[in-house]
């Protein structure tokens, strides 16, 4: 209710929620990103009657803190503060989809990249983020409909991406995709570019431009890239290493250099070092030991290669193995049930060693194996004519030829890819670190995972509520700055918490401790706040502003946010 409306009433009281929105406003102000808009999305259209950087800012502030659809944001917005959100007391009535639809079409035509390198690289300078290492992963970004006319349309002197069928990681392979290829710091977790590409791109022709852009962002090419075992092809590694650039990653099974290291362990004994101790997730488990072993035979393109021993997985492997074969032979076993049946179609031995052949691939247990067939013949005899035989009855003779399957296991094949049982290989051109820090440096790979989790968990990538490929290339552009700051908040607090030797922080209920709070999390505790105007006959009379309590004044001290975000005007 504004003021004029409530007017005709002697008191009214105005409220509006603050929630989490000065925190957010505080790290966009950090990073320029308000500034930046206004600098690169063009005001080229009267008739949107809202400037298209203002109309961003309030999409990506609600990416932020809770994800609307785009034809939603107009009710979000109305029940804050306007200027919480970037906006005039006029203006929140303007945001409609087909307005923000328009403005969206603005920040595809505008140039991101120099925009998003902006503000990435005020967000390093602000924070103080090591750029040293970089790990770089792809996810899906699924989308239920047809989208038969996303084929790739150019919208002006630019193409937007397609949104087809490709390999889902999702496990959705009856939807089409896009392909969202993110890269992040080793310092946080701190997300540095981001790429939007086709839907069936292969990861392992991706990573060529990803560090061509790292390079041109960064300003140097030493910097360590790690990523999964797509970057493990010839051309992406050779075009690093040429360029002056360091990369890890792991070793695909299906190379050769793997296949002879698991043959060689079997006839020696590598001489692993113990590199770190796990410690285990849960009581009464043992801790993971991993180990490494540099291989005397490097790759074939003369790189490293740093063989990694986990106790953890070793386990994991023999127990694993031995349910297959188990599960092996109990399904070899109903064959032969099968085979001594009389409505059995396997009429021939190569049928029957087909499908025996056939539940050993299932099971991934066709080495272990060896395999029988014999050839059994039946004869039966019946009458010539019905009731019971006579002295001049004549009988027929029938044969069946059945087929008996038997295997054997070949335990010295068990016993041989046993040896090799909790390795796992990593390959890197970067002579000068130890087999120790080859390791640390891959293990950070699951922290970008969880950025992934957050922009399909947390800010709800999906279900994509828009149609035009070239709006949803934008959106997920603002997609993109509302993970940088969320990631810019959980390094700062927990970092704050570390020079404070602070393990956890009361932030779950009944005050129960936090080590490693998360973005939504701290904006959780917040979410309650508002600010509540009086009004007598039209005229403000008081302002009531939001209390803190001491665990929301926590988090804002080892935020570095003043108390004050809280107040009117601020």
């Amino acid at each position: 209710m504004t003021a004029t409306e409530a007017s005709g009433r002697r008191f009214e009281l105005l409220s509006e929620q603050v929630g989490a929105l000065p925190i957010v406003n505080h790290f966009f102000h950090k990073i320029g990103l308000d500034a930046a808009l206004a600098s690169h999305v063009p005001v080229d259209d009267k008739r949107l009657a809202l400037d298209p950087a203002a109309a961003l800012g309030v999409v990506v502030r609600n990416l932020a803190v809770h994800h609307e659809p785009v034809y939603a944001l107009s009710e979000w917005a109305s029940s804050y503060e306007p200027s919480l959100v970037g906006l005039g007391r006029g203006d929140v009535g303007l945001l409609n989809d087909d307005r923000l639809g328009r403005c969206l079409d603005r920040l595809f035509d505008a140039d991101r990249s120099a925009m998003l390198t902006e503000v990435v690289l005020k967000a390093v300078q602000a924070f103080g983020i090591d750029c040293s290492e970089l790990h770089n992963d792809s996810t899906s970004v699924t989308f239920s409909g047809a989208y038969r006319s996303a084929a790739g349309q150019a919208r002006g002197t630019k193409e937007a991406a397609r949104i087809t069928f490709g390999y889902n990681k999702d496990h959705r392979p009856d939807l089409r995709q896009l392909v969202w290829i993110l890269t992040v710091s080793a310092d946080g977790a701190v997300p540095i570019t981001h790429r939007v590409v086709d839907g069936n791109t292969s990861d392992d022709t991706t990573h060529v431009d990803s560090w061509d852009e790292l390079r041109r962002l960064v300003g140097r090419s030493d910097f360590l890239y790690v990523a999964d075992s797509k970057l493990c092809s010839r051309a992406a590694m050779e075009h690093i290493d040429a360029s002056g650039g360091r990369f890890v990653t792991v070793l695909p099974r299906s190379r050769r250099e793997d296949g002879w290291f698991r043959d060689w362990v079997t006839r020696n004994t590598p001489a692993f070092e113990e590199a770190v101790v796990v410690a285990p997730r849960r009581r009464r488990e043992v801790p993971d030991v991993l180990s490494t072993f540099e291989s005397p035979l490097g790759s074939g393109e003369g790189y490293r290669i740093i063989w990694v021993h986990s106790t953890g997985k070793k386990a994991g492997d023999a127990t694993a193995r031995a349910a297959r074969i188990e599960r092996s032979e109990r399904e070899l076993s109903e064959l032969v049930s099968r085979l001594a049946g009389p409505k059995c179609r396997l009429k021939t031995r190569v049928a029957a060693m087909e499908a025996a052949k056939a539940v050993l691939e299932d099971n991934g247990t066709a080495e272990f194996f060896e395999l029988f067939v014999r050839e059994e013949r039946d004869k039966s005899y019946s009458t010539s004519h019905r009731g019971l035989p006579g002295p001049n009855t004549t009988f027929r003779q029938r044969r069946t030829t059945r087929f008996k399957l038997t295997w054997k296991l070949r335990a010295h094949v068990v016993k041989q890819v046993a040896a090799s049982d909790g390795c796992w290989p990593l390959i890197t051109n970067a002579s000068d670190l130890s087999q120790k820090e080859i390791l640390a440096a891959y293990r950070y790979q699951p922290h970008l995972e969880r950025r992934h989790h957050c922009l399909k968990g947390t800010q709800s990538v999906a279900p994509v509520r828009l149609h035009s490929p070239a709006r949803i290339e934008a959106l997920l552009c603002c997609h993109f700055v509302a993970l940088l700051v969320h990631a810019l908040v959980e390094r700062q607090i927990r970092t704050a918490m570390a020079s404070g030797r602070a393990k956890t922080i009361a932030l779950y209920p009944e005050e129960r401790g936090c080590a490693a709070p998360s973005a939504a999390r701290i904006f959780d505790v917040f979410s309650g706040l508002s600010r509540h105007r009086l009004y007598e006959h039209g005229q403000l009379v008081e302002i009531f502003e939001p209390k803190l309590d001491a665990r929301q004044c926590s988090v804002l001290r080892l935020l570095g946010i003043p108390a004050s975000a809280y107040k009117a005007g601020k």
